[in-house]
Formats: C-alpha cells, structure tokens, sequence
C-alpha cells in the first residue's frame, strides 16, 4: 500500500496535470490498478451493471437500459422534449403547457367574476384538451410530467370530473343524472 504523500502541503510546490509536483526528481505516480488487482485494492470502483469503454473523464459508462440499483436522478418523462425547434423562443418550446395553463386562468378568473359554472366548465375543458395534447403529440414539453398513460389519465379524470361536477352543481343544473339524485336522498335521509 502507497504512503500518503506529505511533500503535497508544502507551500511552494507546483503540480502537473498528472498530478505529480514540479520536482524533477520525485517519482511518476503508479499506473491505475487493473482489473486483477482491483479484489486487492479496497478503495477499487466497484462497477455492478455491464460497462463499455470509459468516457472522457476515465468514468465507466452503463451500456444498458436498466435501471441502476440506486438512481441518483430522473429521468425526462417519454415525450416530455421540446414541443418547437431548439431554435424557437422559450414560449414557442412550450406552447401545450402554455396553453392549458391559459385556459385554466381564465376559467378561474370568470369563477372569480361570479360566472362560476362555465368558468370550472372551461377549467376541466383545459385540462381535457391537454390530455388530448397529451395523447395525440410526440413531444409537449412540460406538460409531461409522468408517463404518458399517466398523464392522460389524470388530466382526463380530472377535467371530466371538473367539468360535469360544474354543470351538475345547483341552482338550475344543465345537466341532470337521476341515479345521483336518488343516490343523493338515499344518504341524506
């Protein structure tokens, strides 16, 4: 096992890119452990999942599309990449998300100005369209938040909920479903 290197805190020493100090006359640093040795050394990378050639920095590099045993980042949901060209301004990238996210503040907003049934009707109009978005588009930006199933499930649910909720909701309902009614005097009486 190599002593540890104490010339390295004196002031005054420069070091070279491999790591050794200016000195001409100290020793070039041991050549990285192979494979044979690494069982030896315990401070080895030790390297579970199959791996190609090493990347710039001397990493190796995963060549599967498993996922690792512990993952330390996530990964984009499946079509969550720009929705225009790379090129294109912030919005113009991300108009599905944009759009939704539109429609949802003006639906609030006529809630906000006592038009409160077809504001949320608009409300769950926007979220069904993004579902629509969802299901029909490559690439919607950030309006990909999990898998694209997912997605259009609970931006479906969701707006369908929101939307017949709205016209169901008293006085005066546009729409009306007698088993609900019934259902309704059958736990409150």
């Amino acid at each position: 096992m190599p002593a540890e290197n104490t010339d390295a805190e004196r002031p005054g020493d420069a070091r070279v890119p491999d790591g050794r100090t200016g000195d001409p006359a100290a020793p070039a640093p041991a050549p990285a452990p192979q494979a044979s040795q690494a069982s030896e050394d315990p401070d080895a990378i030790t390297v579970r999942d199959p791996v190609s050639a090493p990347d710039a920095e001397g990493r190796p590099r995963r060549t599967t599309r498993r996922f690792p045993l512990f993952t330390r980042d996530t990964a984009r949901p499946e079509g969550g990449g720009r929705a225009a060209a790379g090129d294109a301004p912030a919005p113009a990238r991300q108009w599905p998300v944009l759009t939704v996210t539109l429609l949802v503040g003006v639906g609030l907003l006529l809630t906000a100005l006592d038009v409160f049934r077809w504001g949320l009707v608009l409300v769950g109009a926007a979220l069904l369209l993004g579902a629509a978005l969802r299901w029909t588009m490559p690439r919607v930006g950030m309006l990909a938040v999990r898998s694209r199933f997912t997605d259009i499930a609970t931006y479906g649910v969701l707006g369908l909920s929101i939307a017949l909720l709205a016209l169901m909701a008293q006085p005066n309902p546009v729409l009306e479903i007698p088993f609900l009614k019934d259902t309704l005097h059958f736990t409150v009486s």
